[in-house]
């Protein structure tokens, strides 16, 4: 009877915690722009030294970003730190030897369809943070700044969440009681 009762109470926790899912789990669709800021960076030119610069811009504004709790914070912030994310913008670029100067500006935006794990953001108009390197006529860089889905690898790409790995230390003792 307890082993029945422990077991019940496992497999209820497993499941609040969402570690019992399907095997295909399904594409949650985004049915609204509304409370989305997205990053839209646009590097000068196609060349390496500038696709590379671009890296560097897009690392330099992420991180001042992090404390951002909601839509509503992340917008507030660009809007009073517009002069600091340039400013860190401009200095990486100087880090790499480059004199592109850096335009932002905050508006709608139109991005293509992009999946973030099980989340997919329809391709459609989002408010953005734009952010132009020098004639800004290079390929582009985009992530979603809020929700805080800017998640890259030491490459510089953006990580598919479902193949992020992560380890439980629930998981590993219900796995060692049973």
């Amino acid at each position: 009877m307890l082993k029945r009762f422990l077991t019940g109470l496992v497999l209820m926790l497993l499941a609040v915690l969402g570690i019992l899912e399907s095997k295909a789990p399904a594409k949650t669709v985004l049915t609204s722009s509304k409370g989305v800021l997205r990053l839209h960076v646009i590097a000068a030119s196609d060349s390496d030294e500038d696709q590379s610069a671009k890296l560097a811009v897009r690392d330099a504004i992420l991180p001042l970003f992090e404390r951002a709790q909601s839509y509503s914070d992340a917008r507030a912030f660009l809007l009073m730190h517009g002069q600091e994310i340039q400013t860190a913008a401009e200095t990486a670029l100087r880090e790499r030897g480059l004199d592109e100067k850096v335009q932002l500006s905050l508006g709608r935006e139109t991005f293509p369809d992009r999946v973030y794990g099980d989340l997919l953001f329809p391709a459609g108009e989002y408010d953005a943070l734009c952010v132009r390197i020098g004639a800004a006529a290079g390929h582009n860089w985009w992530c979603v700044l809020f929700p805080p889905l800017c998640i890259v690898s030491d490459s510089g790409e953006p990580v598919d969440l479902n193949e992020v790995e992560t380890e439980s230390w629930v998981v590993n003792f219900l796995k060692s009681v049973f």
